[in-house]
């Protein structure tokens, strides 16, 4: 859903609102008579595109596009083509010239969704690189060594009592340490590794598959214990893209 605002000339019949209205990805958040209301608005709500007329009272709607610092899209209307090259330069998602029709205004909004849903998705994954490279990898004790494990590298890990098994990529043999399950789950970044039983965490990126009583990876059928099993699964929603 997009958060819109329509700034128009006063007294101007204008078929933006009600087409706007018709869209199901569009939220019309206010109809503003001046950019002195939009500046307002702006300040104090999260906008994610402005329709603006390019012939406003006091200010031309390119004067005011140039005087914002917003992230917000825009899409200029205009009965005046020659505008269209200005609003190009200043990365308008689209023109359009009046009168508008339903069809040419929908094909603007499907270019608005197409280029808010690319940076929906580019944040997000921005934030889960983010945290990967804040936590890329533990330290676990073995033997008489500390050892390097990549979090990359983790399929799953087991608890067994006083010691855990961590099963990677790299290593045909389990990792085996003197630890807790609950400690190291505190040292994994959630984004990444859950706990979905008493006895095993498992790595996000490595299953291969879900249904409601077990996680697949790799050949490894491994359980989801009942009391594990809505938080992980709710997590796993909130986890796709």
């Amino acid at each position: 859903m997009m958060n819109c605002i329509v700034i128009k000339k006063p007294q101007e019949q204008n078929p933006l609102t009600d087409f706007i209205k018709t869209v199901p990805y569009f939220e019309l958040v206010k109809v503003c008579n001046s950019v002195f209301e939009a500046y307002e608005t702006l300040q104090s709500q999260d906008i994610d595109i402005i329709f603006l007329d390019t012939d406003l009272p006091k200010i031309s709607g390119i004067d005011f596009i140039r005087s914002l610092d917003t992230k917000a899209m825009f899409i200029f209307i205009s009965d005046n083509k020659n505008f269209a090259f200005d609003g190009f330069e200043l990365n308008a998602i689209d023109f359009l010239l009046k009168p508008i029709s339903f069809e040419r205004f929908l094909k603007a909004g499907n270019k608005a969704l197409m280029y808010f849903n690319m940076q929906s998705r580019k944040i997000s994954r921005e934030k889960l690189e983010a945290n990967g490279k804040a936590n890329d990898f533990v330290l676990v004790k073995t033997d008489y060594q500390t050892q390097v494990i990549k979090l990359d590298n983790i399929l799953y890990i087991e608890g067994l009592k006083d010691y855990i098994k961590i099963y990677t990529l790299k290593n045909s043999k389990p990792i085996i340490t003197l630890n807790s399950l609950k400690n190291l789950e505190q040292n994994l970044p959630s984004d990444r590794f859950s706990r979905i039983h008493k006895s095993f965490i498992v790595g996000h990126e490595h299953i291969k598959s879900i249904n409601k009583s077990q996680v697949i990876i790799h050949d490894k059928y491994i359980p989801i214990g009942e009391s594990f099993k809505n938080v992980f699964l709710t997590k796993i929603d909130e986890l796709r893209i």
